[in-house]
């Protein structure tokens, strides 16, 4: 088994898209990348931790490669904006993929390459590719938050205008 982090905007929606695939063994919302011990979810919105929010994910790579993944994660995303994602506005809402290993680093840094040559956005690609750093589970409440709370989770997706970016940029 390996790890993957992914930092997507609010991880309520960075959950789905992963979930149920073979290969895939959990997916767990957290915090990474700050500089405060155990955040609390009301200490990393303030955006003052340090910490974003992300998904880790573990994953058998013989069943579901790690490329798989990021193939996955990009059109989840507006890779141009580094002030949050969609109605998520701050540092602890912005993109950023955490590499585990030297391999995730090489493919991660080819697939933000190849979507810079691509031409399908006309700004950089400002999504980071940083050392994965200490994960910090979120609290019960909001794992699998899109099942325990669907209703709430499908107003706020609505609002939030992801999916309007993602039909529009990525379909």
């Amino acid at each position: 088994m390996e790890k993957a982090t992914f930092a997507g905007g609010c991880f309520w929606c960075m959950v789905t898209p992963f979930e149920e695939q073979p290969g895939i063994h959990g997916i767990v919302s957290g915090y990474t990348g700050g500089h405060v011990e155990h955040p609390t979810y009301e200490q990393v919105k303030t955006g003052e931790t340090g910490h974003v929010e992300v998904v880790e994910i573990t994953f058998d790579p013989d069943l579901f490669p790690y490329e798989r993944l990021l193939e996955l994660y990009w059109p989840q995303i507006d890779p141009t904006d580094d002030g949050g994602q969609f109605q998520d506005r701050g540092t602890q809402y912005r993109t950023a993929i955490f590499v585990h290993n030297e391999r995730q680093r090489e493919l991660a840094e080819q697939s933000k390459q190849e979507l810079a040559a691509s031409g399908r956005f006309n700004q950089p690609i400002v999504t980071e590719i940083r050392d994965a750093a200490v994960f910090y589970p979120a609290e019960d409440y909001h794992q699998d938050y899109h099942k325990k709370n669907e209703k709430h989770y499908k107003e706020d997706r609505a609002l939030s205008g992801r999916d309007e970016f993602i039909e529009e940029n990525w379909k």
